[in-house]
């Protein structure tokens, strides 16, 4: 197994897990696993809905004080 710059925390963390049983420690892999694409998609719809906001307020129009991302 194979883990690339963790933090302590996290590295306690898998360390406790992999003293669990297999079974125990794949619903904690599959919840930790969901948490993260869960966190993902309210990522990428905050980040439509401030461009959304954004482009309502005219901030992302060229001259608007700030550059346009290309």
């Amino acid at each position: 197994m194979r883990f690339y710059l963790v933090t302590r925390l996290l590295e306690h963390a898998l360390e406790m897990v992999s003293r669990l049983p297999e079974s125990e420690q794949d619903a904690i892999a599959a919840q930790w696993l969901a948490d993260l694409r869960a966190e993902e998609q309210w990522d990428a719809k905050f980040a439509a809905a401030r461009a959304v906001a954004e482009h309502r307020a005219g901030l992302n129009q060229p001259g608007a004080g700030r550059p346009v991302e290309q």
